[in-house]
């Protein structure tokens, strides 16, 4: 029996987004600093960010904007910090918004007695993600949410999935997990017993894929087709 639902972020919730400009990303931060040569700084912090999304794929750990930027020889409690965050989060803002079919999906299946709950592979913090669900009016409807920048561990390591149920308090072989990434999201969460759907639709780039042999329990080509799914396993 399916009592609670968790979807991945980005890719999943919204629409994938692909080339991305990691310097212009940055950019705006190192220029908040106001640095003689701000793309040397955004050099270091786009290789610090580079090493630990490797690490999150390979060792399955987790990082945050701070220990990025630590890592990038840059002091997160700067005063200049704050201006320089600010900045790199208005350049992802339109990258941000939910699909709009989310939300009457969560509705059908709250109207099914389903719980609902996100885990995502994010440096971003959970104040700042829950901003921008409250913003596109779907806040209200999560029972438990898990931001691996805020745990040691990121997917696919069991115990991020373990989180996200303890989070919608069902055990995980009562869960399905929905994402977008074979090998984060399918096989993550078919490690600890949760039944898995992958929307595959994201343009994920080559040096991000990690090969792996799983076949998820479903495929959806809308986000909205989920709760088909559910239903029928129920």
């Amino acid at each position: 029996m399916i009592r609670a639902v968790i979807f991945d972020w980005g890719g999943t919730l919204t629409p994938w987004h692909g080339d991305i400009d990691y310097e212009r990303e940055w950019l705006g931060y190192a220029q908040a600093w106001g640095v003689p040569n701000p793309h040397e700084m955004v050099g270091r912090i786009v290789t610090a960010g580079q090493a630990a999304w490797a690490r999150a794929r390979e060792q399955h750990t987790s990082a945050s904007v701070e220990s990025i930027l630590r890592d990038a020889g840059v002091d997160p409690t700067d005063a200049r910090h704050e201006a320089g965050l600010a900045a790199h989060l208005a350049f992802w803002d339109e990258h941000t918004y939910t699909d709009p079919l989310v939300r009457p999906m969560w509705e059908r299946l709250r109207d099914m007695d389903i719980r609902i709950g996100v885990l995502s592979n994010t440096i971003w913090s959970r104040e700042h993600h829950r901003g921008i669900f409250e913003r596109d009016g779907v806040l209200d409807l999560i029972d438990g949410d898990v931001y691996s920048s805020e745990i040691p561990w990121a997917k696919p390591h069991p115990d991020a999935f373990r989180a996200a149920a303890d989070a919608v308090g069902v055990a995980p072989e009562h869960c399905a997990y929905v994402g977008d990434r074979p090998f984060e999201d399918v096989h993550g969460s078919k490690q600890v017993g949760m039944k898995a759907i992958l929307v595959p639709h994201s343009d994920i780039p080559r040096e991000q894929q990690v090969p792996v042999e799983v076949e998820p329990d479903a495929v959806v080509q809308t986000i909205d087709e989920v709760a088909d799914h559910v239903e029928r396993w129920r």
